[in-house]
């Protein structure tokens, strides 16, 4: 294994603090300390940290294949900020559990690793922890950096300290870079040649969402011929532009059904409330409320069902982009076939919209009132079909990297044949 006196510096050093490259999270969590809030599950264990908003619903698209696949597998996800820990909030299906990232000193890497005995470990896109590679490594857990990206400015920086970069990046047992760039710039830090691979970028890859068959079917006979759209992962504040656009659209299409899916299954109540006080009709998912032809409204306020949602609706206005929260995944809508309408705040998967965008395959508005123009014409029979289908072709270019890390992940956890 590559020897580095940085590196061995930093060890040093993580034996009685924080270590000199470990930002300072609330101390005074447990997590951070490396002591876990829930018990380990029996049978085998993967363990991925997550470093992005974006990234982690790739992550989620991801460890739901493997939950899948490997029915008595589980799944750790840790973070370090509470970004990325309110982003998975309801999303996670069962046999997932998420943590905080302890800090980088030896105490607290052992107290973790001692408790949740990872079978495998896998960090993500620009972050790994120094002394938690070399820690994990010590006890022969296969670890494995997928999504990796080093920008030139990054490596510039990596530069100063190569012999430390070489000697971590040795630990890897594989390495799966974005682009040819990073492969270039990891090789060039010390990275073993074959252990790299170019798998593309895995921000915003996805395949398509789980449904119950039956219910879709309940559903759309429920709705009958009404024309369909859906405000999808909803936050606090942007509910009523969306009302406000749906009762402008009502004027041309009066029979017009709203499913309003918040991104927080909890504030389900409070939104049914608000919805009533303006007269409106509602029927609340997590309540078992029917739809009949009074419905105006249906508020999908149950976790994991937006696979159901796009499917039964032609258009979808992505929630999260008329705050500052950076939007949400386009890419589940595209896979599912449901025309995509947006606000301007994007930034978390900026690549997948321009995607989008350069292939006509989704509508950018400003406001509520850009909103209920867009989307009486995106209601639009042939201009519904027209953007699904740009936005098919664009998911397409995506999928690729989702299956390459999959495999790899996959095979150390070979499905029992006997």
């Amino acid at each position: 294994m590559g020897r580095s006196v940085f590196l061995a510096a930093y060890m040093l050093l993580s034996r009685y603090g924080e270590g000199w490259f470990a930002r300072k999270p609330d101390s005074t969590n447990p997590e951070r300390r490396g002591i876990a809030s829930t018990p380990r599950p029996d049978g085998p264990l993967i363990w991925i940290n997550i470093s992005s908003i974006s990234g982690a619903d790739a992550i989620l698209t991801l460890t739901r294949r493997l939950l899948d696949q490997n029915p008595a597998l589980h799944c750790l996800l840790t973070s370090r900020t509470e970004h990325i820990a309110r982003a998975l909030h309801g999303q996670m299906p069962p046999r997932m559990i998420h943590q905080y990232i302890p800090v980088d000193a030896t105490a607290n890497i052992n107290t973790f690793l001692d408790h949740w005995h990872p079978d495998l470990s896998v960090w993500t896109e620009a972050e790994f922890q120094p002394a938690f590679v070399v820690q994990t490594k010590r006890r022969g857990i296969p670890t494995i950096y997928v999504d990796a990206h080093i920008s030139a400015r990054a490596f510039r920086r990596y530069r100063l300290f190569r012999g430390m970069a070489a000697a971590l990046l040795k630990r890897f047992d594989h390495i799966l870079a974005q682009d040819a760039a990073t492969k270039k710039h990891l090789q060039n830090l010390g990275a073993p040649a074959e252990r790299i691979q170019i798998s593309g970028h895995l921000n915003g890859s996805t395949s398509p969402l789980p449904h119950n068959e039956t219910q879709r079917k309940a559903l759309a006979r429920a709705i009958g011929g009404r024309p369909v759209w859906l405000a999808a992962q909803t936050h606090e504040g942007e509910e009523e532009a969306i009302i406000a656009a749906h009762q402008k659209a009502r004027r041309s299409f009066p029979e017009l059904f709203l499913i309003l899916a918040p991104r927080q299954p909890e504030r389900g109540n409070a939104i049914a409330d608000m919805l009533r006080g303006q007269d409106y009709t509602v029927a609340q998912r997590s309540k078992s409320q029917q739809i009949d032809r009074q419905t105006d409204i249906y508020l999908a306020d149950t976790p994991d069902e937006m696979g159901l949602w796009y499917r039964l609706a032609p258009v979808s206005f992505l929630g999260g982009s008329f705050i500052s929260g950076g939007g949400h995944n386009p890419l589940f809508a595209a896979a599912l076939g449901s025309a995509i309408l947006h606000g301007p705040q994007i930034s978390n998967f900026a690549a997948a919209y321009k995607t989008l965008l350069d292939a006509n395959a989704c509508m950018p508005v400003t406001d509520g009132a850009d909103l209920a123009k867009k989307l009486e014409a995106a209601l639009s029979p042939e201009r519904a079909a027209q953007l699904a289908t740009a936005a098919w072709g664009a998911y397409g270019e995506y999928d690729t990297a989702t299956d390459r890390v999959f495999d790899l992940l996959q095979s150390y956890f070979p499905k029992d044949t006997s």
